[in-house]
């Protein structure tokens, strides 16, 4: 990946779930905050609150410059036409700055079919996404084409869904990976395909209660995420790792916890192993308030 394809995004970014549960004056707000820091990306999941669509336009609105970015986008909550428009219409507003990233999965073992594609199932991943991008490109367009077009990443952590997406998209958003997942990717994807790494962390040189909060937010994903275990197996981790909650070597290599320095290591050592953008999510004990100080506090250790 060059320089000139990481425009718009930099080294360092931000990735939360806490929009989700603030008023649209406390969205704006923070938005703005994180742009004026000076990070160069806003990633944000989709679960049970705001719309990807909805959120992107409240982000995109109340800043000026920085990219925003789905992460991602689930496509088990709309059909391709509806994913296909919306993305036209925030690239054709905000050229330039909107990042859709495309993710998303079943949990039960049916496949449903909707508008001739299959909705995601256990082993039906990369074929159900590799259906969704045709049919999101076979959408006609009735109305203008932003140009540059929206760019497109996908949520890939085995081999073949990180193929696909080397192929069909401009890249890749793992999530929930140590640094040797990253070099994998780089090496499933090769030289030219971007890479865009979350990385969860904790700011709290207090060992113990840091380690509390890292520990409890990678218990509930091996725990109801049979994606992210089955990563994470491939990984070399077993069942001395996951069952009955998770080892500390797994919590160590998922979440980056202690000082501002261990953090600014974590993130350097994904970009020395082949990731083009690391987005932090900070991890608190109240996960439903913004981590507005780490934010700041962390920004001159990883943006200079």
């Amino acid at each position: 990946m060059t320089d000139d394809a990481r425009n718009g995004l930099g080294r360092v970014g931000i990735w939360t779930f806490g929009f989700e549960g603030q008023s649209a004056g406390r969205v704006r707000e923070a938005a703005a905050e994180i742009e004026e820091t000076g990070y160069g990306a806003i990633w944000f999941g989709e679960a049970f609150g705001r719309d990807t669509v909805g959120q992107a336009w409240l982000l995109l609105s109340a800043t000026r410059r920085i990219t925003v970015a789905s992460g991602i986008a689930n496509i088990a909550f709309r059909d391709p036409i509806a994913t296909a428009t919306a993305t036209r219409t925030l690239g054709e507003a905000f050229p330039g700055r909107y990042l859709l990233g495309l993710g998303g999965h079943r949990v039960d073992d049916t496949v449903h079919e909707v508008d001739g594609y299959p909705m995601p199932a256990r082993g039906r991943a990369v074929a159900t996404m590799s259906a969704y991008l045709d049919a999101m490109d076979a959408v006609p367009a009735h109305g203008p084409v932003p140009e540059p077009a929206p760019r497109r990443v996908l949520a890939a952590l085995g081999p073949r869904m990180l193929e696909l997406a080397a192929d069909r998209t401009w890249g890749a958003h793992p999530y929930f990976v140590p640094v040797e997942h990253t070099v994998k990717a780089r090496a499933t994807m090769g030289p030219d395909a971007f890479l865009g790494v979350e990385q969860a962390v904790v700011l709290d040189t207090d060992a113990v209660r840091a380690r509390e909060v890292a520990t409890a937010h990678v218990a509930g994903y091996v725990a109801m995420a049979a994606h992210q275990q089955a990563n994470v197996r491939r990984l070399g981790f077993g069942d001395e790792d996951i069952v009955g909650g998770p080892s500390r070597r797994l919590v160590d290599a998922i979440v980056a916890h202690g000082d501002v320095d261990a953090i600014r290591r974590r993130v350097r050592e994904h970009l020395d192993a082949g990731a083009d953008h690391v987005c932090i999510q900070v991890l608190t004990a109240d996960p439903a308030a913004l981590p507005d100080r780490e934010w700041r506090e962390l920004a001159p250790a990883l943006l200079h």
